[in-house]
């Protein structure tokens, strides 16, 4: 049985996911996402022009959470912002492990690519949110260490139950933050 073209593009997608997230988006091919589906490589060029289409439709979503949260963020000061932005940005690394991962395996290449999110900017903002809009470079560190440990932590521990992990990486960051629970 043939599938359908939206079918046929989401198992494109959770494939490159996977691939991307277990090889890095430099170390998987179109071919090796074509395998992967069981399709060929000119049918998976039908539903995507080349990697960075796929790589671009697997953060879009990303980027709009991303968006609303630091639409949320932004009327909130001290540790009203700072406790809103752990649990945003403990919620939004859990909810997207993969692209996380996918991310952390290919800093180098992805930071700057132009159809992701601009992540100096959107981490800017999520520190600043995080310090509660403190001055200073200390807050600052704090905020980066919480930032940063969120995320690694996130897409490390796949195998960790959500709850567990939600319940530990808010505390870890408060903690971090000098915040109380």
């Amino acid at each position: 049985m043939t599938r359908s073209a939206t079918s046929m593009r989401a198992d494109i997608l959770d494939s490159a996911a996977r691939l991307f997230a277990a090889h890095g988006f430099r170390g998987t091919s179109l071919q090796d996402i074509a395998s992967d589906v069981g399709c060929s490589k000119a049918s998976l060029l039908y539903h995507f022009t080349n990697k960075d289409a796929i790589l671009s439709e697997l953060f879009a979503p990303v980027g709009r959470e991303f968006d609303v949260l630091l639409g949320r963020l932004a009327l909130l000061t001290g540790e009203e912002a700072a406790k809103a932005a752990v649990a945003g940005v403990v919620d939004l690394a859990l909810h997207f492990r993969r692209q996380v991962k996918i991310l952390l395996l290919g800093v180098d290449v992805l930071l700057d690519h132009p159809d992701l999110p601009d992540v100096d900017d959107v981490t800017e903002q999520l520190v600043d949110a995080l310090v509660g809009r403190a001055p200073g470079q200390t807050p600052r560190v704090a905020g980066w260490m919480a930032l940063l440990g969120i995320f690694l932590t996130s897409a490390r521990g796949v195998d960790i139950p959500d709850e567990t992990m939600r319940a530990e990486l808010t505390s870890g960051a408060f903690r971090t933050l000098g915040l109380s629970s």
